[in-house]
């Protein structure tokens, strides 16, 4: 039988209503904050999968390392040291020098120790007749070191960019700056704005330029000195990694530039710097003939080269000692920053949750020179969409078309080539395009199809299970509904019980009684005894007229099939005896069954043909269950198990030893049992006494001991008259005691029917 499906149709539309919610999620860029989050983890992935690569020989770091804290002392350093580094750096022949400190206060070198290179500092001070009056021997006046560091900065040949920052809203402060200090405040940082814009909107506050609220600004006796000075605030996304940084803020009414842009200008000896801003925001930034694209807000990609230290590192105290070789810094820009331990300048990027933030600027300096940016131009839009259109319809698609496996295959190939496409344009490229939207789309559109397929079978498959219900035990229709492969022809070989039940005298009944009621009595019957069956997780295999026909330990493995099969002939025949008791009222017949048991290997699985085929078993084991059931015509008893059933369950039922045979039809001589009870029972002294009596007396026929054995089945019958085992044996010892068997004679009954 083959499950229904969904119609084909249904499928498209419901395809087709989950594209429609992505698609107004993604157009109408509505915040889903969880898939957010996964592109720019995948974003992330996809720097770490691309590994370490070469910068340019451009950009070096002069390091705050732990071992200059060691040599130099704790951060922060007198400025004198800073002006010594300065000329260093200078004399080296570093074009651009950048700071990624701020000197935000005037330094208060009161108690301080003259500093290394304070003299020499002090002499070209002299020289500019700008030495303090009256210097304490052995102290510092008040503001010298910044005097000294303004004047190295003044005398460099290399251009000296400072660092500063800016408070974002007022929130930040815990105290209201006022107009006239954000006033003076811009005017240190006024000379390193940006100094043409190139906006096609007349409207400037409709830009949407990144805004600050104030600077925090370097010294005034610094500012002047520098050749420049930039912020180097980066911004964060929502889960702390820095991914971008802003070129611009804006401020007042002017736009400024971040300390990376101020480097790399004067690097390229300062050529036309324009910011281009069409209608709909921010392009980027024109640095004489190179462009630095950004998004519409001034932010440009960070395109991370590698881990921490992919950029050459010195350690300052060796820069300060002269053990740096001379040239290494010549036509370079040397950024100044902090990596050691508690410097606070540590952030999160694609790479590490640690990374230097003067490092990041190194990147962004790199990524302007080398022109490798990532780039997600506006057609890349228009692209996610058409993956989001195409990747979602496809299982509303292909699903009606292929099987569950296939359609899941199919679904996981896609998704893999997605995401293989997406990173070979970003790693080949450097594009970026949404992976998570149009893989979302797939996965939300192949979920709810598939749900919704389920849904509209379900009926259908409640129907086939109650269908079912009627033949085999539940747990095979559950195997069916899991695996519908083993609804084919063919099958395995397995050892199995199988239990064989017959109505003693059945067609006899059917002459008293008439069709219909004949009906309703096999009815009740078949329902009693098919209950016992699936009380022992048996499959019921077929009724035949008034014969039932089960098997044991499959499709469910069952260790214990035998005992299984056993519990349910004894429950069987009680069942029927109450079920009698019941009918006694109504005048129906008091009936006996008769039931064979064997194990062995059979034949398991879906036998017959292509127009018609049944979940059972076959094989000479199976043939050897039928004609023991038949044996107990020929004992007068209720149930008989085979010599491999009594193997396996010889130590939870008493057994009785009946006989050795050779049924119809088979060569091969089988010793077979009777099934008393269970072993836990106490049978009544008679029964008991009967049972001894007959192994002494079947002991002694083998013997052919006729007079003796003749003895103790008539002491069997004289405990127990209706044993028809003792009956048997009593006639047959009779017959062999008037005609004895043959010389060859090996104690096997060969019975002449079925």
């Amino acid at each position: 039988m083959k499950l229904p499906r969904m119609p084909k149709y249904l499928k498209g539309v419901a395809a087709v209503t989950l594209l429609s919610i992505a698609l107004t999620v993604f157009l109408f860029q509505i915040e889903v904050p969880i898939l957010d989050l996964f592109e720019l983890k995948l974003y992330d992935m996809r720097f770490q999968q691309w590994g370490h690569r070469q910068p340019s020989p451009v950009v070096a770091l002069a390091m705050i390392d732990e071992k200059s804290l060691d040599q130099e002392g704790r951060w922060p350093w007198p400025r004198s040291t800073i002006a010594l580094l300065v000329d260093r750096l200078s004399k080296d022949g570093a074009k651009v020098i950048g700071l990624d400190i701020g000197f935000l206060e005037p330094e208060d070198n009161s108690g301080q120790m003259v500093p290394q290179g304070f003299e020499e500092a002090l002499a070209r001070l002299d020289a500019a007749d700008e030495r303090p009056d009256g210097p304490k021997p052995g102290r510092i006046q008040k503001d010298i070191n910044d005097r000294i560091l303004a004047d190295s900065i003044r005398q460099a040949r290399s251009a000296t960019v400072l660092g500063y920052f800016f408070h974002m809203s007022p929130s930040e402060l815990d105290y209201d700056i006022g107009k006239e200090e954000i006033d003076r405040q811009l005017a240190l940082i006024g000379k390193s704005r940006y100094p043409m814009i190139l906006q096609q909107d007349p409207d400037a506050s409709r830009l949407p330029f990144i805004t600050a609220y104030a600077p925090e600004a370097n010294l005034k006796i610094l500012s002047d000195a520098a050749d420049g000075s930039g912020f180097f605030t980066v911004s964060s996304d929502r889960d702390g990694v820095v991914r971008n940084v802003p070129l611009m803020i804006k401020c007042g009414e002017d736009l400024f530039p971040h300390l990376t842009v101020q480097c790399a200008w004067h690097y390229l000896d300062r050529p036309q710097l324009i910011v281009n801003v069409p209608r709909y925001g921010v392009e980027g930034i024109q640095m004489g003939a190179r462009f630095i694209p950004t998004d519409e807000n001034g932010q440009m990609r960070i395109n991370y080269l590698g881990p921490a230290k992919t950029f050459p590192r010195y350690s300052i105290t060796d820069i300060l000692k002269g053990e740096i070789p001379a040239g290494t810094f010549k036509d370079r820009i040397v950024l100044v920053g902090a990596t050691a331990v508690g410097t606070h300048d540590l952030r999160s990027t694609p790479f590490s949750p640690v990374y230097p933030g003067v490092e990041i600027h190194a990147t962004i300096i790199d990524n302007m020179l080398t022109d490798r940016f990532i780039t997600k131009p506006q057609w890349s839009e228009i692209f996610d969409l058409i993956a989001i259109i195409t990747i979602g319809l496809l299982p509303g698609i292909f699903l009606p078309r292929v099987k569950a496996t296939a359609g899941l295959l199919i679904v996981l190939l896609i998704f893999s080539l997605h995401v293989l496409f997406t990173r070979w344009l970003f790693v080949r490229f450097d594009l970026w395009l949404n992976m998570v939207y149009p893989l979302t789309s797939l996965a939300v559109s192949y979920t709810f199809v598939t749900v919704f397929n389920y849904a509209t079978v379900e009926r259908d498959r409640k129907r086939i299970k109650g269908t079912f219900r009627q033949y085999v035990a539940p747990m095979v229709i559950e195997e069916m509904l899991k695996d519908p492969e083993r609804l084919k022809l063919g099958g395995e070989e397995k050892v199995l019980t199988v239990l064989f039940c017959d109505l003693e005298r059945f067609t006899s009944y059917t002459e008293i009684y008439g069709p219909s009621e004949m009906v309703k009595i096999l009815s009740d019957y078949f329902t009693r005894m098919s209950e016992e069956i699936f009380k022992q997780r048996g499959t019921l295999k077929e009724y035949v007229g008034d014969e039932i026909m089960a098997f044991y330990g499959a499709p469910i493995e069952q260790v214990d099939h035998a005992r299984r099969a056993c519990e349910t002939a004894l429950a069987m025949r009680e069942g029927l005896r109450k079920l009698c008791e019941g009918w006694i009222d109504i005048d129906r017949p008091f009936m006996h069954a008769r039931t064979g048991i064997n194990s062995g290997p059979m034949l398991l699985g879906n036998l017959g043909s292509r127009y018609r085929f049944a979940y059972g078993v076959l094989g000479d084991q199976v043939n050897l269950g039928s004609r023991l059931e038949g044996l107990n015509k020929k004992y007068g008893t209720d149930i008989i198990i085979g010599e491999n059933t009594y193997e396996m369950v010889k130590d939870d039922f008493i057994l009785r030893n009946l006989d050795l045979v050779r049924v119809v039809g088979r060569e091969q001589f089988v010793r077979v049992y009777e099934l008393i009870a269970g072993a836990g029972e106490v049978l009544s002294p008679e029964h008991q006494g009967a049972l001894e009596a007959y192994a002494a007396g079947y002991d002694e026929y083998c013997r052919q001991r006729w007079p003796q054995a003749i003895a103790h089945f008539e002491r069997a019958l004289a405990l127990r008259p209706d044993d028809g085992p003792s009956k048997t044996m009593l006639e047959r010892c009779k017959i062999y005691q008037e005609d004895p068997p043959p010389d060859d004679w090996e104690c096997v009954f060969e019975p002449k029917t079925k």
